[in-house]
């Protein structure tokens, strides 16, 4: 679903191709530990569930310990069109979406699963791999003739790769054939003082240009998003005064108080060293 990734990261900008309702291509998000993809992937939940399109599935193998929140009271209410699925191991997630057709209510617009290479590590076997992006990806599909012309449902996974910029992800080369478009995330050395920055850049496909973005988590848990490369002149570090072209979606944390950073790295410290960064 890389439409709605692109929407959240060009905020408030003007429509891009695939802005009609269409899903866009099965995307991979990809990222080194603590690249705050949880929370990319919260905020394109959250994007999804304001269309009012249809409610979002999101799946990830344990309870998140908090939620971050876009705080303006007009999308709160979004939250509730979110439903968390929690398969703690492959079988679990295969029995999920083979059962998908069996679930009540309206179908999902967007599906997203957190925490792919967790799944993988289970069965090191390519062949596993390839079952489970094939059931991700008719899951997707089955969703997608339920909501007719409504629009199609969207599908990005969550991949974490073991360091900045390496191929060596579990059966990355595989799962690529599977989901064409694809968003990366590294770490950016522009960060001020106790700011977290990543670089955000993605390919939607053959026929559509590379997009990049400078993604600032700053200290009160503000993410900041901004075209990349940057301007001649240097973004604020002072939020009342962001420059030109700036976008800010605010995430803060439920049950956590004081400076925050993405939701990504408060997994590790509340969860430990066994749990999703």
């Amino acid at each position: 679903m890389a439409e709605v990734l692109r929407r959240v990261l060009d905020a408030g900008r003007a429509a891009g191709p695939g802005a009609d309702g269409a899903a866009g291509p099965p995307l991979l998000l990809l990222g080194a530990p603590r690249s705050a993809q949880t929370s990319l992937l919260f905020a394109a939940a959250l994007e999804a569930a304001g269309e009012g399109r249809g409610p979002v599935l999101f799946l990830t193998r344990r309870p998140l310990q908090s939620l971050p929140l876009n705080t303006p009271a007009a999308r709160d209410h979004w939250r509730l069109q979110i439903r968390f699925q929690y398969p703690s191991s492959v079988p679990e997630l295969l029995q999920l979406l083979a059962s998908a057709h069996e679930a009540p209510g309206p179908a999902p617009s967007l599906l997203l699963l957190d925490g792919l290479e967790e799944y993988l590590a289970e069965d090191s076997g390519a062949q596993e791999a390839a079952y489970v992006a094939a059931l991700l990806l008719d899951t997707a599909a089955y969703f997608s003739g339920r909501l007719g012309a409504s629009g199609s449902c969207g599908l990005v996974v969550a991949l974490e790769t073991p360091k900045e910029g390496d191929d060596d992800a579990p059966h990355l080369t595989l799962l690529q054939r599977y989901f064409p478009a694809r968003c990366w995330l590294q770490p950016d050395a522009l960060g001020l003082g106790r700011q977290h920055c990543l670089r955000a850049s993605l390919e939607s496909g053959q026929l559509s240009p590379r997009m990049e973005w400078s993604v600032t988590f700053l200290p009160n848990g503000e993410m900041t998003v901004t075209p990349w490369p940057p301007q001649a002149s240097k973004p604020s570090p002072d939020k009342t005064s962001p420059s030109a072209g700036s976008q800010s979606l605010t995430l803060v944390c439920d049950s956590l108080s004081g400076p925050q950073f993405p939701l990504d790295s408060i997994l590790t410290s509340e969860t430990g060293a066994d749990s999703k960064t």
